[in-house]
C-alpha cells in the first residue's frame, strides 16, 4: 500500500516540509533508505545519514535543524516526537498484515473446542478438548495447543509453540515461536536409594493480558495453583520460567533469563540478559539486575544490582576496581616480601 506524506502528517498531527504528494510503500533505516522509503531521525548520532538517504520522507523533531543541505527528493514530517510516532507507524504497518480469519488444512479442532468466527488457524495446529480461543485469535503453523486451555481476544501463537493442558493465555498476547508454556516443572525427590522419584505437577501457567514471550522460552507449569505471569509483562528470547514463579505486572526481562522456582518477581523489575534468580525469594518492585548477575537471595528494596552475588552497581564498581588491581598490589607485596627478606638477612 502506499501512502503520502499528507496522510502521515494528518495521521500524526505533524508538519510537511517539502512536497504533500511524495508517496512511500515501505520502511526504512535512514542509513538504509530508497527511493519509496519512510525512514526516522530521532537519535542525535545518526544525523549524518539525513544528508545522503534516499528516503523519500523522513519523520524529524520539530526542533531539528539541518547544517548541511538536504537531498532535493527529500520530504520531511516534523513531529514532537519522532521515535513515538514512527513507532506508531510500525503498529499500523504491522497491523495491515494482520491474517484474515481462515481455517487452513489440515489441522484439527476438537469437536468440543469453542472457536469464534474470527480466528486464523494454520495448518497441521492443533486444538484440544474444550479449549476456548477468543476473538481475532492468530493461530500460527504447527501450534499445539492442549485440552481445556483458555486463549483470549487478539492474541497472536507463532509457530511451533505448545501449550500444554488447563493454561490461561489473556488477551492482546503474543508468544514467539518453540515457546513451550506449562511443561512440567523441575519437581523431583531422592528416595531411600538416592533415586529420583518425579513429584506430579498438577498446576498450570497463568498468563495475563499484552505480555509479550518470545522464541523460544520456557515456563513451566506449577506443581499445584499457577506459575503465573502477570499484566504487561515482556519476556525476551530464551528464557527459562520454573514452576509457581510469579512475575509481576510490566516487568520485563532479556534473553537467557533463568528463575528458579516459586521465586516472586516484583512489578516493573528489568532483568538484563543471562541473568539467574534462585528460587523461593523476592524482588522488589522497581529493581533492575544488570545482565549476568546472579541473586540469591532476597532484595527488599529496590537497587540497581550487579554481579555473582548481586550487590548495588556502587559497591561492585568499587570492588571491581579493586578486582582490577589485585595483580598490582599481589605484585607490590611480593615485592615487599623479598625486601623484608634482604633486610632481614642483612641485620644476620
Amino acid at each position: 500500500m502506499e501512502f503520502s506524506a499528507e496522510q502521515i502528517a494528518s495521521l500524526l498531527h505533524g508538519e510537511i516540509e517539502g512536497a504533500a504528494s511524495t508517496l512511500v510503500n515501505t520502511l526504512a533505516k535512514i542509513e538504509e533508505g530508497k527511493t519509496g522509503a519512510l525512514s526516522f531521525l530521532a537519535n542525535p548520532k545518526y544525523e549524518e545519514y539525513i544528508y545522503t538517504t534516499e528516503s523519500s520522507i523522513c519523520i524529524v523533531n520539530k526542533n531539528f535543524t539541518a547544517s548541511k543541505p538536504l537531498p532535493s527528493t527529500l520530504t520531511l514530517i516534523r513531529v514532537d516526537d519522532a521515535y513515538s510516532c514512527f513507532a506508531k507507524l510500525l503498529e499500523l504497518y504491522n497491523n495491515l498484515r494482520k491474517k484474515t480469519p481462515k481455517i487452513e488444512t489440515p489441522s484439527f479442532i476438537d469437536s468440543s473446542a469453542s472457536v469464534s468466527d474470527s480466528l486464523f488457524l494454520g495448518a497441521f495446529s492443533y486444538i484440544g478438548e474444550h479449549s476456548k480461543i477468543g476473538q481475532n485469535v492468530v493461530i500460527m503453523q504447527h501450534v499445539v495447543i492442549g485440552e481445556n486451555v483458555v486463549v483470549g481476544d487478539n492474541t497472536i501463537i507463532h509457530p511451533n509453540v505448545t501449550i500444554y493442558h488447563d493454561c490461561k493465555i489473556g488477551s492482546n498476547c503474543i508468544v514467539h515461536a518453540g515457546t513451550v508454556i506449562g511443561s512440567d516443572g523441575f519437581g523431583f525427590a531422592p528416595n531411600e536409594e538416592g533415586e529420583y522419584q518425579k513429584v506430579p505437577q498438577i498446576g498450570n501457567v497463568v498468563i495475563e493480558d499484552n505480555v509479550e514471550i518470545g522464541a523460544n522460552c520456557a515456563i513451566d507449569r506449577a506443581t499445584m495453583g499457577s506459575t503465573i505471569i502477570r499484566k504487561g509483562v515482556k519476556i525476551d528470547n530464551l528464557c527459562q520460567i520454573a514452576h509457581n514463579v510469579d512475575v509481576g505486572m510490566n516487568s520485563a526481562m532479556a534473553a537467557q533469563v533463568g528463575i528458579a522456582g516459586s521465586a516472586k518477581i516484583g512489578q516493573r523489575v528489568m532483568i538484563g540478559g543471562q541473568a539467574g534468580i534462585s528460587g523461593h525469594l523476592h524482588i522488589a518492585d522497581h529493581t533492575k539486575i544488570v545482565a549476568q548477575s546472579g541473586i540469591p537471595s532476597t532484595v527488599k528494596k529496590a537497587d540497581t544490582l550487579m554481579g555473582s552475588p548481586g550487590i548495588p552497581l556502587d559497591d561492585f564498581k568499587k570492588s571491581y576496581f579493586g578486582f582490577r588491581k589485585l595483580p598490582f598490589i599481589l605484585n607490590k607485596l611480593s615485592e615487599l616480601e623479598n625486601e623484608l627478606k634482604e633486610l632481614r638477612k642483612n641485620q644476620k
